[in-house]
């Protein structure tokens, strides 16, 4: 029962990682938060807000996904007894990162589909 729950626990913490990944990627293709503002434009500033959360989630979900089933099915029987798995793991997750950041990009500005 103790190792469940700690696996549930260091998954609990590799999504939260995986959300921060998101949101900091979110921040980057977003740019800056808009200045606070009063009237019509105080509507640019909650669809900034709106993506900036909505998309970052979206986002961060689907690199914990991937992450928690690459590490399921293949990292556990091969990470075993090696001494540097937090870093092997940890640059696996950069590296799921990257490629779904790529697939949005690509999905976004080249084949214009989202």
């Amino acid at each position: 029962m103790r190792k469940y729950l700690f696996r549930i626990l260091n998954y609990f913490i590799w999504t939260l990682f995986a959300y921060l990944i998101a949101i900091g990627y979110m921040r980057i293709i977003l740019g800056a938060k808009p200045e606070p503002s009063t009237g019509f434009m105080m509507l640019f500033e909650l669809i900034y807000e709106y993506a900036f959360v909505y998309i970052g989630v979206i986002i961060g979900s689907i690199i914990a996904s991937l992450y928690i089933l690459i590490d399921v099915f293949y990292l556990n029987k091969r990470l075993e007894n090696i001494a540097h798995s937090l870093i092997i793991r940890f640059l696996i997750m950069i590296s799921i990162s990257i490629m779904v950041g790529a697939i949005h990009y690509l999905l976004e500005k080249v084949v214009d589909v989202i």
